[in-house]
């Protein structure tokens, strides 16, 4: 399937947003390359799948319970889960575009779609808590995830409740490693935190989430209570390329970078220049393995499946750690590790364990759900 039918692309906006009587406009975003050089064939093709999407829909639009169906552009943020333009186009059927404030825009959407480079994730969420639109961000999306839009998502939903709660429950999470022989271990606390369920349902006004989604997630407690530090720690290897870097996490926080090479020196000096990036965001679990979908090799889809850990903001999943904390506006990110044997070859968590009050609940062993 190179692309959604009509159909499939309502029944897909059915059971994630159960739309009703009174919608107002449904709204798709794409971000656009600032420099052309920037362009890849990638994205290129996802602003095309999104084109399609807009044509489906609007040829359809007598069918739908929206107001309007319509197209945006904005240039690209620059990296992941930064702050979007004030500004966004919307471009006519005549080829003119027009623009148009990005706050007014939404405030008139029921329904947000985001099929982009750079995730906007963060921002969205946030602007969707405070406007009370429902959203789907796709950053990185392909074809090849078209499958996984087919998904039963009650059903996916249901599993990813369940793991939420034993989330709510805990008090630290800790993963064991093996990283190419050598094993690893890092606590996460999960104090004062709760977890979130991104089962594929954005059926609540102020919800943004994921497409394809599945997974649910904490935000480690970062020490914002005086006198109580966080009690994250422990060493986390990540593998970029042949090279498994190592990272010294103290108090929720990459402080230094342990292992030798070209990208270990590269990663020290980020943390030295943004130490807003070394804090420790996300700690999620993906359950779609269970439905037999495999990695793509893009987060969006590969995070659905096992354990990943993300770096620098946090403050949209209820952390403290937002775009005022970088100290270039220009580094604000929120980026993904993932834990599945074709993102990081080499390195399995051997087990992850949810402790409440000494109790630990075995949740996965050898990258694999069992909880």
């Amino acid at each position: 399937m190179t692309n959604l039918t009509y159909e499939n692309l309502r029944q897909l906006i059915d059971a994630v947003f159960k739309p009703g009587a009174d919608e107002r406009n449904i709204s798709l975003f794409t971000d656009v390359p600032s420099v052309p050089e920037s362009d890849n064939p990638g994205w290129r093709d996802r602003r095309a799948i999104i084109a399609e999407w807009y044509e489906l829909l609007k040829t359809h639009g007598a069918d739908l319970p929206f107001q309007a169906i319509r197209f945006y552009e904005y240039p690209d943020v620059g990296s992941n889960n930064n702050d979007l333009p004030e500004e966004v186009s919307h471009v006519d059927d005549s080829g003119s575009d027009e623009s148009l404030s990005l706050v007014s825009v939404l405030e008139g959407s029921s329904v947000v779609i985001a099929m982009t480079e750079y995730s906007a994730t963060a921002p969205l969420k946030v602007l969707g808590r405070q406007i009370g639109f429902r959203g789907a961000t796709m950053p990185g999306f392909s074809r090849r995830m078209i499958p996984a839009l087919g998904l039963d998502y009650e059903k996916v939903n249901e599993r990813v409740v369940k793991v939420k709660r034993l989330m709510d429950q805990s008090d630290s999470i800790t993963v064991r490693f093996d990283a190419e022989g050598e094993e690893f271990r890092v606590r996460f606390d999960t104090r004062y935190r709760n977890g979130h369920a991104s089962g594929g349902l954005m059926r609540e006004p102020g919800i943004v989430g994921n497409l394809p989604s599945g997974e649910a997630y904490i935000v480690p407690y970062e020490g914002e209570k005086e006198g109580e530090k966080s009690g994250t720690k422990g060493i986390l290897p990540v593998r970029f390329g042949d090279e498994i870097v190592l990272y010294d996490i103290s108090e929720n926080r990459a402080r230094s970078i342990l292992s030798k090479g070209a990208k270990s020196a590269a990663e020290a000096s980020l943390i030295a220049a943004e130490p807003a990036y070394g804090n420790i965001a996300e700690v999620g679990i993906g359950v779609l393995g269970q439905w037999g979908v495999e990695a793509v090799g893009s987060t969006l889809l590969d995070e659905k499946l096992g354990l990943h850990v993300a770096f620098g903001r946090s403050e949209h999943f209820g952390g403290i750690t937002g775009p005022s904390s970088f100290r270039d506006p220009r580094k604000v990110v929120h980026i993904d590790r993932v834990y599945v044997p074709s993102v990081q070859p080499g390195i399995t968590p051997l087990e992850v364990t949810f402790w409440s009050e000494g109790k630990g609940t075995l949740v996965m062993e050898n990258g694999a759900l069992v909880a």
